[in-house]
């Protein structure tokens, strides 16, 4: 297992500590979400939009099903409603060292207050939803991930060191 799959709460940082800790390592770097909407030739929000989350969800696993046997020394990110689908955390411990970014409510709100781009946040009270999404995937993340690490008040490279050290990969 030579890959390394971020999860977390959207805002959390798996783009931008995926892509730090791929580059310390030399590794690829792969985002789930970038993935689909190059292969599917739209955005993530119009798929939500268009086809709605279930649909999204199948893409989603599709594309994690696809990356088995075929991914190496690579840092994935995946979306933060990939691991809470049936059986997907089974499949993403098959890909690789599962790092649950762990990151407080109150700095995911802080981070994500005026995003308009995240579908399952539009409209209507972001607090809320933020809260209601937070109680359902937290539990989930931790069962899934290997290892857990705390993101909250943390540099970047402090938090790719302790995966780096945590997981026993050599840069």
């Amino acid at each position: 297992m030579n890959n390394i799959v971020l999860i977390g709460f959207m805002g959390c940082g798996k783009t931008s500590i995926g892509a730090g800790l791929a580059q310390r390592l030399g590794f690829n770097f792969c985002d789930t979400d970038q993935v689909i909407e190059k292969d599917y030739k739209r955005t993530i929000s119009n798929i939500f939009a268009v086809e709605g989350e279930e649909y999204f969800r199948k893409l989603e696993t599709a594309t994690i099903t696809d990356f088995i046997g075929k991914l190496a020394d690579t840092v994935l990110s995946v979306g933060g409603g990939l691991p809470i689908q049936s059986g997907n955390a089974g499949l993403l411990r098959q890909l690789g060292h599962v790092v649950y970014l762990k990151t407080s409510r109150e700095t995911i709100k802080y981070r994500l207050s005026g995003d308009t781009a995240r579908p399952l946040l539009s409209g209507g009270d972001t607090d809320e939803k933020i809260d209601t999404l937070f109680k359902l995937r937290a539990p989930v993340y931790e069962g899934a991930a290997h290892i857990t690490v705390t993101t909250d008040g943390r540099m970047p490279e402090d938090i790719i060191d302790e995966i780096i050290m945590r997981i026993g990969v050599k840069p």
